[in-house]
């Protein structure tokens, strides 16, 4: 969902290796060892934190969709204080969750 995809592009190799590889494992119907559900948001929307070179990276997706993955945030941590996402970065995950609720129920048709 929107610039998800072009984000992760732009992270480090060892960190697309390993949003790669969780995303992977998702389709698949597995958890990575680095996923976590992001709070608030339910066991479906889960978060994967990739630390790289004292950088962290993060990558949010849903599996709430029956046969989908949906990639709705990507980004690159850059606060200091404290492990909490940022609310601006929430917000975008809470738009594009919605985005793909309809985006879902339209392809269904």
């Amino acid at each position: 969902m929107g610039d998800s995809l072009q984000t992760i592009k732009r992270f480090p190799a060892a960190v697309k290796d390993e949003i790669g590889f969780a995303l992977y494992q998702a389709q698949a119907g597995g958890k990575h060892v680095n996923a976590k559900s992001l709070k608030g948001f339910g066991a479906s929307t889960l978060e994967v934190v990739s630390d790289h070179r004292g950088d962290t990276f993060r990558a949010v997706y849903t599996v709430r969709l029956a046969g989908k993955v949906y990639v709705l945030h990507a980004f690159q941590k850059k606060s200091k204080s404290g492990i909490a996402t940022p609310k601006s970065e929430i917000d975008v995950v809470q738009q594009r969750l919605k985005r793909a609720i309809a985006l879902h129920a339209t392809e269904k048709k």
